[in-house]
C-alpha cells in the first residue's frame, strides 16, 4: 500500500538507497519498495555484484543501480554522500557495517539496518553516538522483528498510561508466538557472534544502555529469564524467547534515552519478554524452548560445530520458500503495569514470516519514515545518534505499519472510553 505524502527534497540525488540488494533479504526489500514506495521518493539499490544488481532491477522497474563494496571506505562514503537515507541488509554487521556507518555519519545521511548484533552496537555508541547526535543524523539499528515489535510495543504501551492515564509505567512484559523460516543471513550473523566472543558480551542487561546507566543495581539490569513458568493472566506457560537477549537491550536503551532526556517512562521501570506456549502442550513446548536455549549457543560456541553447522543451515543469499513467508505470522502481546495499579495490554501481530516478510516490512517503513515524514519524527530534526526504533520513529513508524496491514491494538480496561 503506498502512502500519499511527498517527500522533502534536498541536493542529494536519491531518498533512499537500499544497499545489499542481490542479498535474500536485500531482494525482498527491493520488491517492497518497488510495490508500495510513494511515487515521489527517488530510491535506488546498491551492492558489490554489478550482474546481480541488473538481474534485480530488471524485475523490479529498472531503478538506479549502484556498485559498492562494504570494505571499500572510499565506495561507502560516496555511497553515503548521494543518499538522504542509507537502508543496509548487508551483515553480519559486525564484519561489513561499520564503515558504512561511518560514512553515513559524515555525510549526514540517515541509516537503518536490521542487525540482532548487540554487541556491534554498543561499539557504535561507543564510538559513534556523541558525533551523529551533533549533528542530529539518525543512525537506527535493530529495525526488523528484533526488534521493531518490542520497542514499539512498549513504547506505545508506556505512551498510553502516561497520556490517558497521567502515570508512569512501572513494568512490561512482553510474549511472543511465530512461525516462519530463517535465512543464511540469519545464521550467518548469528555464527559469527559466536565465534568472536560477542555473544558473551550480549549477556550483559544493560549492554546498551549510555554510560552512567549502566549500573547493575538499576532496577531494569533483571536476568533474562532461563525457565518456563505459568502466567496466570495469559493462561499459559512462558518461556525464554530467543530474541529476549537482543530485544530486552533495545528496549531498556529507549527508556534510558527517554531518562536522559527527562521524559522518563516511569518510576523504575523493567522490560523482560517471553515466549508463550499454546494449548495443552504449551508446557513442554517451553520446556523445549528452555532448554534449546540454554544449550545450542553453547554447542555454537565450539569451533567443529560451527563448521558442521554451516554446512547444514542455509548459505548467505539463501533463504525459505515463498509459501513459508507467506504463510508465516507474529503475534506480540505485552502487559504493562502503571504506577497507579493500571494494567493495559497491547497488541502487535500481522501474516508473514517474522523474519524475513515482517522485518521486511518493519525495516522498509523505517526507511520511509525518515524519508517522508521527517518533520514529524520525535524531535523532528534536532534528534540524532545510535538510536532505537522507538525513539527514532515513535508513532510515526506505528501510522505507517499500520498503513501497511500490520494490526495494533491498545486494551486498556481502565478507560471507560
Amino acid at each position: 500500500m503506498s502512502h500519499p505524502a511527498t517527500p522533502p527534497t534536498d541536493e542529494r540525488e536519491f531518498d533512499v538507497i537500499l544497499f545489499g540488494a542481490t542479498g535474500f533479504t536485500g531482494r525482498q526489500t527491493v520488491a517492497y519498495f518497488a510495490r508500495h514506495a510513494p511515487a515521489g521518493v527517488r530510491w535506488a539499490i546498491a551492492g558489490r555484484d554489478a550482474h546481480r544488481l541488473d538481474d534485480v532491477a530488471r524485475a523490479w522497474g529498472d531503478p538506479a543501480c549502484i556498485v559498492g563494496d562494504s570494505q571499500d571506505v572510499a565506495a561507502m562514503a560516496e555511497l553515503a554522500g548521494r543518499t538522504r537515507v542509507m537502508l543496509t541488509t548487508v551483515g553480519p554487521y559486525a564484519l561489513h557495517g561499520q564503515a558504512l556507518v561511518e560514512a553515513c555519519i559524515a555525510a549526514g545521511t540517515h541509516y537503518v539496518d536490521i542487525t540482532g548484533e548487540t554487541a556491534w552496537v554498543r561499539d557504535l555508541i561507543d564510538r559513534f553516538h556523541d558525533k551523529a547526535a551533533a549533528s542530529a543524523t539518525r543512525i537506527v539499528p535493530c529495525c526488523g522483528f528484533d526488534s521493531v515489535p518490542s520497542d514499539l510495543g512498549a513504547w506505545i504501551a508506556v505512551n498510553h498510561l502516561q497520556s490517558r492515564h497521567g502515570t508512569g509505567c512501572r513494568r512490561v512484559r512482553a510474549f511472543h508466538r511465530g512461525r516462519g523460516g530463517i535465512n543464511g543471513g540469519t545464521i550467518a550473523s548469528f555464527l559469527a557472534m559466536q565465534a568472536s566472543g560477542a555473544a558473551a558480551r550480549m549477556r550483559d542487561p544493560v549492554l546498551l544502555n549510555p554510560p552512567g546507566m549502566r549500573d547493575a543495581s538499576r532496577p531494569e539490569a533483571e536476568a533474562d529469564p532461563t525457565f518456563p513458568s505459568w502466567n496466570p493472566e495469559l493462561k499459559a506457560f512462558a518461556a525464554p524467547f530467543i530474541m529476549g537477549p537482543i530485544n530486552t537491550r533495545v528496549v531498556r536503551r529507549s527508556a534510558a534515552l527517554a531518562e536522559t532526556w527527562q521524559a522518563p517512562y516511569g518510576n523504575g521501570f523493567s522490560y523482560q519478554e517471553y515466549w508463550k506456549g499454546s494449548g495443552a502442550l504449551g508446557l513442554a513446548e517451553t520446556m523445549g524452548m528452555a532448554w534449546s536455549q540454554a544449550i545450542f549457543p553453547l554447542l555454537a560456541g565450539l569451533g567443529p560445530v560451527r563448521r558442521l553447522l554451516k554446512r547444514m543451515l542455509p548459505a548467505p543469499g539463501s533463504g525459505p520458500s515463498e509459501a513459508t513467508m507467506d504463510g508465516g505470522f507474529f503475534r506480540c502481546e505485552l502487559i504493562a503495569e502503571g504506577e497507579n495499579g493500571q494494567r493495559i495490554g497491547v497488541t502487535l501481530a500481522d501474516q508473514g514470516d517474522p523474519g524475513n516478510r515482517a522485518t521486511v516490512k518493519m525495516l522498509c517503513e523505517s526507511a520511509l519514515a525518515l524519508a517522508v515524514n521527517a518533520d514529524e519524527l520525535p524531535a523532528a530534526h534536532q534528534r540524532g545518534g545510535i538510536l532505537t526504533p522507538a525513539t527514532a520513529f515513535g508513532d510515526v513508524l506505528r501510522r505507517r505499519l499500520e498503513s501497511a496491514g500490520m494490526t495494533i491494538h491498545i486494551d486498556d480496561p481502565w478507560n471507560a472510553a
